[in-house]
């Protein structure tokens, strides 16, 4: 009796182990202001990855030599919301047809890219990507990279949890808060209790 209480316990815990995921859809700022409302999703932090130069700054990723992406690395808990969930509101947050560029930010730096963290992460990821292509849920061919998650370097404090910080600012204003009423219209069922 003991031994089955103890192993269920065991795959209770198991099931409550939080999971990475990484997203880069251009500005960090807007992508983390839509991830950390979603229900399930615990932390958000703001960086570079697949890029070429150890510890890069903001500056030199700016200027698209250093091969970094501006990305998200969120952990979250698979038992509140799934991989796929993630991935609906990563495709639907930006234009992943767009090369290089995301609205008026151009660069690699601003590149749509999936970085996986285990194999059944990018399954999914490929096999969501080509269901869009196959049904041209676009109209155009989604150019998102799906690149095995490499070296994750956290962007300076000032571009963490950017948005609530900022909100008042025009950026803010013009660019994220449109993307944050939509994330509340398409997925309010994801998102965290006000």
């Amino acid at each position: 009796m003991i031994l089955v209480l103890l192993s269920a316990g065991h795959a209770d815990a198991q099931s409550k182990k939080l999971q990475k995921a990484t997203f880069g859809m251009g500005c960090f700022w807007c992508s983390e202001a839509l991830f950390q409302r979603l229900d399930g999703v615990t932390s958000v932090r703001s960086g570079y990855e697949g890029g070429s130069v150890a510890n890069p700054s903001y500056e030199e990723v700016c200027t698209g030599t250093t091969g970094h992406a501006e990305v998200i690395e969120l952990t979250y808990d698979p038992a509140k919301i799934k991989y796929d969930d993630l991935l609906e509101v990563f495709w639907k947050s930006h234009d992943p047809t767009t090369l290089n560029r995301q609205g008026a930010d151009v660069g690699t730096q601003y590149r749509s890219v999936i970085f996986y963290h285990n194999d059944e992460q990018k399954q999914i990821a490929e096999k969501y990507k080509k269901e869009l292509n196959d049904t041209r849920a676009y109209g155009k061919p989604v150019v998102t990279a799906i690149d095995k998650a490499s070296a994750f370097y956290v962007a300076e404090g000032y571009h963490q949890d950017y948005f609530n910080k900022n909100s008042n600012q025009p950026y803010c204003r013009l660019v994220i808060l449109p993307k944050l009423e939509k994330l509340e219209k398409v997925f309010k069922a994801k998102l965290k209790p006000h």
